[in-house]
């Protein structure tokens, strides 16, 4: 399926692009050439294939949620640089 210059044009200005003479017809050739491989594979027959989400068979790869108990509040609090009144200070920002 070839592409006219007219159609590169129109995509072109679609896409806010500015082409030279010879970019319009290397793109046209080239989007041509996408457009004949994407008809090519329309073409094929996929009765009875199932659709993929994924090549591999996969399940869940999470790692189980395991309740356990946090450190103290005084330990956490000792990673910040400045600490008040049991809370992290940082500069104000306006």
């Amino acid at each position: 399926m070839a592409l006219s210059i007219e159609q590169v044009e129109h995509v072109a200005r679609l896409a806010r692009l500015d082409l030279s003479a010879a970019e319009k017809e290397a793109y046209a050739q080239q989007l041509g050439m996408i457009l004949e491989y994407a008809d090519r594979i329309n073409a094929l027959d996929t009765e009875g294939v199932e659709p993929l989400d994924h090549i591999l068979p996969i399940s869940n790869v999470f790692r189980r949620d395991q309740e356990q108990a946090s450190p103290p509040r005084e330990e956490m609090l000792a990673n910040g640089p400045l600490v008040e009144e049991g809370q992290y200070k940082v500069p104000k920002i306006i």
